[in-house]
Protein backbone atom coordinates (compact mmCIF):
# COMPACT_ATOMS: atom_id res chain seq x y z
CA UNK A 1 0.00 0.00 0.00
CA UNK A 2 1.03 3.60 -0.40
CA UNK A 3 1.87 6.13 2.31
CA UNK A 4 -0.83 6.97 4.79
CA UNK A 5 -0.93 9.64 7.42
CA UNK A 6 -1.42 8.66 11.04
CA UNK A 7 -2.45 11.05 13.76
CA UNK A 8 -0.36 11.25 16.92
CA UNK A 9 -2.02 11.37 20.33
CA UNK A 10 -5.32 9.94 21.47
CA UNK A 11 -6.37 8.82 17.99
CA UNK A 12 -3.04 7.23 17.07
CA UNK A 13 -3.36 4.67 14.33
CA UNK A 14 -6.25 6.41 12.58
CA UNK A 15 -5.62 6.65 8.85
CA UNK A 16 -6.12 10.16 7.52
CA UNK A 17 -7.82 10.27 4.09
CA UNK A 18 -5.77 11.69 1.21
CA UNK A 19 -8.14 14.65 0.65
CA UNK A 20 -7.46 15.91 4.17
CA UNK A 21 -4.76 18.30 3.07
CA UNK A 22 -3.65 18.35 -0.52
CA UNK A 23 -1.18 21.16 0.05
CA UNK A 24 1.01 19.84 2.86
CA UNK A 25 1.76 16.81 4.98
CA UNK A 26 1.49 18.68 8.24
CA UNK A 27 -1.91 19.72 9.55
CA UNK A 28 -2.24 22.42 12.13
CA UNK A 29 -4.55 22.23 15.11
CA UNK A 30 -7.26 24.23 13.35
CA UNK A 31 -7.71 21.40 10.85
CA UNK A 32 -7.56 18.83 13.63
CA UNK A 33 -10.26 20.65 15.59
CA UNK A 34 -12.81 20.43 12.75
CA UNK A 35 -11.61 17.08 11.45
CA UNK A 36 -14.26 14.79 12.97
CA UNK A 37 -16.81 14.59 10.17
CA UNK A 38 -19.63 12.84 12.00
CA UNK A 39 -22.29 15.54 12.23
CA UNK A 40 -25.83 15.64 10.84
CA UNK A 41 -27.70 18.61 9.45
CA UNK A 42 -29.23 19.12 12.90
CA UNK A 43 -25.77 19.43 14.43
CA UNK A 44 -24.90 21.85 11.64
CA UNK A 45 -27.96 23.92 12.55
CA UNK A 46 -26.87 24.00 16.22
CA UNK A 47 -23.36 25.16 15.30
CA UNK A 48 -24.59 27.80 12.85
CA UNK A 49 -27.12 29.20 15.29
CA UNK A 50 -24.53 29.54 18.05
CA UNK A 51 -22.03 31.21 15.71
CA UNK A 52 -24.57 33.76 14.42
CA UNK A 53 -27.27 34.27 17.06
CA UNK A 54 -26.01 35.85 20.27
CA UNK A 55 -26.96 38.44 22.89
CA UNK A 56 -25.77 41.12 20.46
CA UNK A 57 -29.29 40.88 19.01
CA UNK A 58 -30.46 42.72 22.15
CA UNK A 59 -28.88 45.83 20.59
CA UNK A 60 -31.18 45.77 17.56
CA UNK A 61 -33.83 48.11 19.08
CA UNK A 62 -31.00 50.60 19.64
CA UNK A 63 -30.07 50.31 15.95
CA UNK A 64 -33.69 51.10 15.09
CA UNK A 65 -33.41 54.43 16.94
CA UNK A 66 -31.08 55.63 14.16
CA UNK A 67 -33.05 54.11 11.29
CA UNK A 68 -36.71 54.42 12.23
CA UNK A 69 -39.38 51.83 11.50
CA UNK A 70 -38.97 51.64 7.74
CA UNK A 71 -35.17 51.77 7.61
CA UNK A 72 -34.76 49.34 10.50
CA UNK A 73 -37.04 46.65 9.09
CA UNK A 74 -35.61 47.03 5.58
CA UNK A 75 -32.03 46.64 6.89
CA UNK A 76 -32.99 43.57 8.93
CA UNK A 77 -34.66 41.92 5.93
CA UNK A 78 -31.83 42.79 3.52
CA UNK A 79 -29.23 41.58 6.04
CA UNK A 80 -31.01 38.25 6.42
CA UNK A 81 -31.35 37.72 2.65
CA UNK A 82 -27.80 38.76 1.78
CA UNK A 83 -26.11 36.72 4.50
CA UNK A 84 -28.24 33.63 3.88
CA UNK A 85 -27.41 33.78 0.17
CA UNK A 86 -23.71 34.39 0.88
CA UNK A 87 -23.42 31.56 3.39
CA UNK A 88 -25.23 29.17 1.06
CA UNK A 89 -22.98 30.22 -1.83
CA UNK A 90 -19.84 29.58 0.23
CA UNK A 91 -21.25 26.18 1.18
CA UNK A 92 -21.84 25.27 -2.48
CA UNK A 93 -18.31 26.33 -3.41
CA UNK A 94 -16.88 24.20 -0.61
CA UNK A 95 -19.01 21.25 -1.67
CA UNK A 96 -17.91 21.63 -5.31
CA UNK A 97 -14.22 21.62 -4.38
CA UNK A 98 -14.72 18.65 -2.04
CA UNK A 99 -16.26 16.63 -4.88
CA UNK A 100 -13.15 17.39 -6.93
CA UNK A 101 -10.93 16.01 -4.16
CA UNK A 102 -9.88 19.43 -2.91
CA UNK A 103 -11.59 19.76 0.47
CA UNK A 104 -11.28 23.02 2.40
CA UNK A 105 -11.63 22.84 6.17
CA UNK A 106 -11.26 26.55 6.95
CA UNK A 107 -11.37 30.00 5.36
CA UNK A 108 -7.59 29.91 5.32
CA UNK A 109 -7.65 26.79 3.15
CA UNK A 110 -9.98 28.54 0.70
CA UNK A 111 -7.66 31.55 0.59
CA UNK A 112 -4.72 29.21 -0.04
CA UNK A 113 -6.25 28.23 -3.40
CA UNK A 114 -7.81 31.58 -4.27
CA UNK A 115 -5.08 34.01 -3.17
CA UNK A 116 -2.03 31.78 -2.91
CA UNK A 117 -0.23 30.13 0.01
CA UNK A 118 1.39 33.26 1.43
CA UNK A 119 -1.82 35.33 1.46
CA UNK A 120 -3.80 32.44 2.86
CA UNK A 121 -1.37 31.83 5.71
CA UNK A 122 -0.26 35.33 6.61
CA UNK A 123 -3.35 37.40 5.72
CA UNK A 124 -6.59 35.43 6.11
CA UNK A 125 -5.35 33.25 8.99
CA UNK A 126 -4.39 36.16 11.29
CA UNK A 127 -7.59 38.04 10.44
CA UNK A 128 -9.75 35.05 11.38
CA UNK A 129 -7.74 34.60 14.57
CA UNK A 130 -8.22 38.27 15.49
CA UNK A 131 -11.97 38.07 14.80
CA UNK A 132 -12.29 35.01 17.04
CA UNK A 133 -10.10 36.62 19.70
CA UNK A 134 -12.14 39.83 19.61
CA UNK A 135 -15.38 37.86 19.89
CA UNK A 136 -14.00 36.00 22.92
CA UNK A 137 -13.05 39.29 24.63
CA UNK A 138 -16.47 40.82 23.85
CA UNK A 139 -18.33 37.74 25.13
CA UNK A 140 -16.27 37.69 28.31
CA UNK A 141 -16.91 41.37 29.03
CA UNK A 142 -20.63 41.11 28.28
CA UNK A 143 -20.90 37.97 30.40
CA UNK A 144 -19.19 39.78 33.27
CA UNK A 145 -21.63 42.68 32.94
CA UNK A 146 -24.61 40.30 33.05
CA UNK A 147 -23.18 38.63 36.16
CA UNK A 148 -22.73 42.00 37.82
CA UNK A 149 -26.32 42.96 36.97
CA UNK A 150 -27.54 39.80 38.70
CA UNK A 151 -25.30 40.57 41.67
CA UNK A 152 -26.60 44.14 42.04
CA UNK A 153 -30.22 43.04 41.73
CA UNK A 154 -29.76 40.57 44.57
CA UNK A 155 -27.48 42.85 46.59
CA UNK A 156 -28.00 46.54 45.66
CA UNK A 157 -25.30 47.76 48.07
CA UNK A 158 -22.71 45.27 46.83
CA UNK A 159 -19.12 46.48 46.44
CA UNK A 160 -17.71 43.92 43.98
CA UNK A 161 -16.15 45.36 40.83
CA UNK A 162 -16.79 44.45 37.20
CA UNK A 163 -13.36 42.88 36.67
CA UNK A 164 -14.14 40.25 39.32
CA UNK A 165 -17.17 39.05 37.38
CA UNK A 166 -15.22 39.16 34.10
CA UNK A 167 -12.61 36.85 35.66
CA UNK A 168 -15.30 34.47 36.91
CA UNK A 169 -16.97 34.29 33.51
CA UNK A 170 -13.61 33.91 31.75
CA UNK A 171 -12.71 30.95 33.95
CA UNK A 172 -16.05 29.32 33.10
CA UNK A 173 -15.33 29.66 29.38
CA UNK A 174 -11.83 28.26 29.78
CA UNK A 175 -13.24 25.15 31.41
CA UNK A 176 -15.90 24.66 28.74
CA UNK A 177 -13.40 25.28 25.93
CA UNK A 178 -11.42 22.11 26.70
CA UNK A 179 -13.28 20.14 24.06
CA UNK A 180 -11.36 17.85 21.68
CA UNK A 181 -13.22 18.79 18.49
CA UNK A 182 -15.86 21.07 17.02
CA UNK A 183 -18.20 18.08 16.76
CA UNK A 184 -17.98 17.70 20.55
CA UNK A 185 -19.70 21.08 20.92
CA UNK A 186 -22.97 19.85 19.40
CA UNK A 187 -24.71 19.31 22.74
CA UNK A 188 -23.56 22.67 24.11
CA UNK A 189 -24.69 24.39 20.91
CA UNK A 190 -28.09 22.68 21.04
CA UNK A 191 -28.59 24.12 24.53
CA UNK A 192 -27.35 27.46 23.19
CA UNK A 193 -30.06 27.44 20.52
CA UNK A 194 -32.75 26.87 23.15
CA UNK A 195 -31.29 29.60 25.38
CA UNK A 196 -31.30 32.13 22.53
CA UNK A 197 -35.01 31.46 22.03
CA UNK A 198 -35.64 31.77 25.77
CA UNK A 199 -33.94 35.12 26.42
CA UNK A 200 -35.36 36.54 23.18
CA UNK A 201 -38.85 35.49 24.32
CA UNK A 202 -38.19 37.08 27.73
CA UNK A 203 -36.91 40.31 26.15
CA UNK A 204 -39.90 40.44 23.80
CA UNK A 205 -42.42 39.64 26.51
CA UNK A 206 -40.87 42.17 28.90
CA UNK A 207 -40.90 44.89 26.25
CA UNK A 208 -44.56 44.24 25.38
CA UNK A 209 -45.54 44.25 29.07
CA UNK A 210 -43.77 47.58 29.70
CA UNK A 211 -45.10 49.06 26.46
CA UNK A 212 -48.69 48.25 27.40
CA UNK A 213 -48.33 49.52 30.97
CA UNK A 214 -47.78 53.03 32.28
CA UNK A 215 -44.34 52.17 33.66
CA UNK A 216 -42.37 52.82 30.50
CA UNK A 217 -41.16 56.09 29.06
CA UNK A 218 -43.24 58.07 26.58
CA UNK A 219 -42.86 56.59 23.11
CA UNK A 220 -41.14 58.77 20.53
CA UNK A 221 -40.12 57.26 17.21
CA UNK A 222 -38.56 60.37 15.68
CA UNK A 223 -34.87 60.41 14.73
CA UNK A 224 -33.09 62.44 17.40
CA UNK A 225 -30.13 64.76 16.86
CA UNK A 226 -28.92 67.07 14.10
CA UNK A 227 -27.91 66.00 10.59
CA UNK A 228 -24.29 64.97 11.38
CA UNK A 229 -25.48 62.96 14.37
CA UNK A 230 -28.08 61.20 12.25
CA UNK A 231 -25.49 60.34 9.59
CA UNK A 232 -23.09 58.85 12.14
CA UNK A 233 -26.00 57.11 13.82
CA UNK A 234 -27.03 55.58 10.49
CA UNK A 235 -23.60 54.00 9.98
CA UNK A 236 -23.55 52.91 13.61
CA UNK A 237 -26.88 51.13 13.12
CA UNK A 238 -25.67 49.45 9.92
CA UNK A 239 -22.57 48.25 11.80
CA UNK A 240 -24.70 46.81 14.62
CA UNK A 241 -26.97 44.91 12.21
CA UNK A 242 -24.03 43.68 10.13
CA UNK A 243 -22.29 42.43 13.27
CA UNK A 244 -25.33 40.47 14.43
CA UNK A 245 -25.54 38.67 11.06
CA UNK A 246 -21.94 38.38 9.93
CA UNK A 247 -20.36 35.78 12.23
CA UNK A 248 -20.94 32.50 10.40
CA UNK A 249 -17.93 30.16 10.26
CA UNK A 250 -19.13 28.11 7.30
CA UNK A 251 -16.03 26.08 6.29
CA UNK A 252 -15.30 24.89 9.83
CA UNK A 253 -18.93 23.91 10.40
CA UNK A 254 -19.33 22.20 7.03
CA UNK A 255 -16.16 20.19 7.74
CA UNK A 256 -17.92 18.53 10.70
CA UNK A 257 -20.66 17.03 8.49
CA UNK A 258 -20.62 13.31 7.79
CA UNK A 259 -20.52 12.40 4.07
CA UNK A 260 -22.42 12.76 1.87
CA UNK A 261 -22.57 16.49 2.57
CA UNK A 262 -24.99 17.43 -0.23
CA UNK A 263 -28.08 19.24 1.06
CA UNK A 264 -27.15 19.04 4.74
CA UNK A 265 -25.64 22.50 4.97
CA UNK A 266 -28.68 24.08 3.32
CA UNK A 267 -31.00 22.37 5.84
CA UNK A 268 -28.78 23.59 8.67
CA UNK A 269 -28.87 27.14 7.30
CA UNK A 270 -32.67 27.01 7.03
CA UNK A 271 -32.89 25.86 10.64
CA UNK A 272 -30.50 28.59 11.74
CA UNK A 273 -32.31 31.36 9.89
CA UNK A 274 -35.66 30.23 11.23
CA UNK A 275 -34.21 31.00 14.68
CA UNK A 276 -32.70 34.24 13.34
CA UNK A 277 -36.02 35.50 11.97
CA UNK A 278 -37.94 34.61 15.14
CA UNK A 279 -35.43 36.17 17.53
CA UNK A 280 -34.12 39.18 15.61
CA UNK A 281 -37.43 40.52 14.38
CA UNK A 282 -39.35 39.91 17.61
CA UNK A 283 -36.73 41.60 19.81
CA UNK A 284 -36.06 44.50 17.42
CA UNK A 285 -39.72 45.33 16.75
CA UNK A 286 -41.02 44.86 20.32
CA UNK A 287 -38.08 46.70 21.88
CA UNK A 288 -38.34 49.69 19.57
CA UNK A 289 -42.13 49.75 19.90
CA UNK A 290 -41.93 49.78 23.70
CA UNK A 291 -39.12 52.32 24.17
CA UNK A 292 -38.89 54.26 20.92
CA UNK A 293 -35.74 56.36 20.55
CA UNK A 294 -35.02 55.81 24.26
CA UNK A 295 -33.98 52.20 23.61
CA UNK A 296 -30.63 51.46 25.24
CA UNK A 297 -27.62 49.77 23.66
CA UNK A 298 -28.59 46.63 25.59
CA UNK A 299 -32.37 46.17 25.68
CA UNK A 300 -32.26 44.65 29.17
CA UNK A 301 -30.98 48.00 30.50
CA UNK A 302 -34.40 49.50 29.69
CA UNK A 303 -35.96 47.15 32.23
CA UNK A 304 -34.28 49.23 34.97
CA UNK A 305 -34.96 52.96 35.33
CA UNK A 306 -32.99 54.88 37.98
CA UNK A 307 -32.29 51.61 39.75
CA UNK A 308 -35.99 50.70 39.84
CA UNK A 309 -37.05 47.48 38.14
CA UNK A 310 -39.98 47.84 35.73
CA UNK A 311 -40.45 44.06 35.78
CA UNK A 312 -40.30 41.50 38.60
CA UNK A 313 -36.71 41.02 39.72
CA UNK A 314 -36.89 37.27 39.25
CA UNK A 315 -37.83 37.83 35.60
CA UNK A 316 -34.86 40.15 34.99
CA UNK A 317 -32.55 37.73 36.80
CA UNK A 318 -33.81 34.82 34.72
CA UNK A 319 -33.37 36.72 31.45
CA UNK A 320 -29.82 37.71 32.36
CA UNK A 321 -29.04 34.13 33.35
CA UNK A 322 -30.24 32.83 29.98
CA UNK A 323 -28.06 35.44 28.25
CA UNK A 324 -25.02 34.51 30.36
CA UNK A 325 -25.34 30.82 29.61
CA UNK A 326 -25.75 31.43 25.89
CA UNK A 327 -22.81 33.83 25.91
CA UNK A 328 -20.66 31.09 27.40
CA UNK A 329 -21.54 28.80 24.47
CA UNK A 330 -20.77 31.53 21.90
CA UNK A 331 -17.49 32.26 23.65
CA UNK A 332 -16.55 28.59 23.78
CA UNK A 333 -16.95 28.25 20.00
CA UNK A 334 -14.72 31.27 19.39
CA UNK A 335 -12.10 30.48 22.04
CA UNK A 336 -11.84 26.90 20.81
CA UNK A 337 -11.20 28.08 17.25
CA UNK A 338 -8.72 30.68 18.53
CA UNK A 339 -6.90 28.02 20.51
CA UNK A 340 -6.83 25.79 17.46
CA UNK A 341 -5.41 28.54 15.23
CA UNK A 342 -2.76 29.44 17.78
CA UNK A 343 -0.91 26.13 17.90
CA UNK A 344 0.13 23.39 15.50
CA UNK A 345 -0.16 19.63 15.59
CA UNK A 346 2.04 17.55 13.36
CA UNK A 347 1.14 14.38 11.57
CA UNK A 348 3.69 11.68 10.80
CA UNK A 349 3.82 9.72 7.56
CA UNK A 350 4.29 5.97 7.76
CA UNK A 351 4.50 3.33 5.06
CA UNK A 352 2.11 0.43 5.45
Amino acid sequence: MGPAEVQEGDDAGEVVPPWLDHHQKELDAGALFVLKSKGSWLHCGYHLTTSIVGPALLSLPYAFTFLGWGGGIICLVVGALVTFYSYNLISLVLEHHAQMGNRHLRFRDMAHDIMGPRWGKFYVGPIQFMVCYGAVVACTLLGGECLKTIYLLSKPDGTKKLYEFVIIFGCLMLVLAQVPSFHSLRHINMVSLVLSLLYSACATGGSIYIGLSSKGTEKDYSLAGDTPSRIFGFFNAIAIIATTYGNGIIPEIQATLAPPVKGKMFKGLCMCYAVVVVTYFSVAISGYWAFGNQAEGLLLSNFLVDGKALLPKWFILMTNMFAILQLSAVGVVRISLSRAHARTVEYVTVVT
